[in-house]
């Protein structure tokens, strides 16, 4: 990866009358101070360390020089803006939990932490003699020759310079060419120093500051997967708790309203006000029963009360086309699990009622390995697609597809169908007793 911002000023025209040459200069020598220093601090730290290992009290040092990159880094980062003004965000991650052990815990698992110790190494044994020998022949060379004038006017006394200890000028036309050869060179140099400069923090972005540095991806995956089955979580509560309040408080208010107009009916003497009462208690009573069948939709008691296997075979015994139910299921499966997959049979068998022509359907499911499996099969004329027209199965799809399952279905022309659900789970309760048959039939 470049370093941005110096990359964009060599390539201008006014580079040299920019700040950025010695921008690049500033951030060389620093880094040739830094890595002097590092190298010193580290050369310390390993001798104390192996040499109190022997009476156990060199072990913190130890568990210290694991640690000695995150300082480094954290200052080079913040160098890395003398010549790079994009962000340099620091990659390590919150620990889960206060204190000092969590925090050497969460650091030691990071494999930021890894990087930026051996980007420390890396400093202190090769990249600061760089960053000297860079800074030093960038500057040193053009600067001696451009100050040849100077030295023969004072040093030498108007009569000879000494160019680097390599020759002696002893004209003054020839000193104040050598000077403007060293002002060449100079403008040459800074341009190489902007070079190296970029190339030089480049490097130090991509091992300590990088875009995506490792497991930070990785990361936010899990973040995303755990916060999808939070959301899940959080709509099947919701779910619960709107099934909850239409069970205790619309049903039961429709309940006591159907029963007055019942009891005031009966009260009420044959005419045209019994006859409307009569109409009024049958369209409650419908009422009633529309918001029973929509409470049963939200989320069927039988399915929080006694899991899996049983709201499936209450489904299968409302089911218009006779169903054979056979779930080897020994205990609860996590809510948002049990509720995908009810809800996953009952759209097959509704489409298998309305669309496949069947005269009989078959649901059958295990648990084993860590995954839910349940497969739904029908004898009818087949030719069903996911996308198809009123099916439902895309949005099934979709809501397996969150819970980290799948959703297949195989339904060539002339049948048979067969949807096919796999979703990773565990169990939550084990063994849990049934109070409904594992399996039912149902006869034409």
């Amino acid at each position: 990866m470049r370093s941005r911002h110096v990359w964009q000023a060599l390539s201008g025209p006014g580079y040299l009358r920019s700040s950025w040459p010695w921008r690049s200069a500033a951030y060389l020598a620093g880094g040739a101070l830094t890595g002097a220093v590092v190298l010193v601090a580290l050369v310390v730290l390993t001798a104390l360390a192996g040499a109190l290992a022997v009476v156990l009290v060199g072990l913190p040092l130890l568990l210290l020089l694991g640690l000695c990159g995150l300082p480094v880094a954290r200052l080079e980062r913040r160098r890395l803006a003398l010549v790079d003004a994009g962000p340099a965000r620091d990659p390590h991650h919150e620990p889960a939990e206060p204190g000092l052990w969590p925090w050497i815990r969460t650091r030691y698992r990071e494999q930021a932490t890894w990087r930026e110790l051996g980007y420390t190494v890396l400093l202190a044994v090769v990249l600061w003699p760089l960053d000297a020998l860079a800074v030093g022949l960038a500057l040193s060379v053009p600067l001696a020759l451009v100050a040849v004038p100077f030295l023969m006017a004072t040093v030498g006394d108007g009569r000879e310079a000494s160019v680097l200890k390599a020759w002696t000028i002893t004209s003054w036309p020839l000193a104040f060419g050598v000077a403007v050869l060293g002002v060449i060179l100079l403008g040459i140099a800074l341009y190489l120093l902007g070079l190296f400069a970029g190339a030089r923090a480049g490097l130090t972005r991509l091992l300590i500051a990088p875009e995506d540095p490792d497991g930070d991806l990785g990361s936010r995956v899990a973040e995303l997967t755990s916060s999808r089955v939070r959301l899940v979580d959080a709509f099947e509560a919701e779910r619960r708790r709107i099934e909850r309040d239409l069970h205790d408080g619309a049903q039961q208010r429709l309940v006591a309203l159907t029963m007055t107009l019942g009891l005031a009916r009966l009260d009420a003497p044959p005419g045209p006000l019994a006859d409307q009462l009569t109409k009024a208690h049958e369209e409650a009573g419908r009422a009633l029963a529309e918001l029973r069948e929509l409470i049963h939709g939200i989320h069927p008691k039988v399915l929080a009360d006694y899991g899996l296997p049983a709201a499936v075979a209450d489904a299968a015994d409302r089911s218009a086309v006779p169903v054979d139910v056979g779930l080897d299921l020994a205990g609860r499966l996590p809510e948002a699990v049990e509720a995908a997959a009810y809800f996953v049979v009952c759209e097959a068998l509704a489409n298998v009622a309305r669309h496949s022509g069947a005269t009989r359907a078959e649901v059958t499911g295990h648990h084993r390995d860590g995954r839910l499996r349940l497969e739904i099969r029908d004898d009818g004329r087949g030719g069903a697609t996911p996308q198809g027209a009123g099916t439902g199965l895309t949005g099934l799809a979709d809501r397996v597809s969150v819970l980290d399952g799948r959703l297949s279905l195989s339904s060539p022309t002339g049948g048979p169908t067969l949807l096919s659900v796999e979703i990773p789970c565990e169990w939550t309760e084990r063994p849990r007793p049934t109070v409904r048959p594992a399996r039912t039939e149902r006869s034409g």
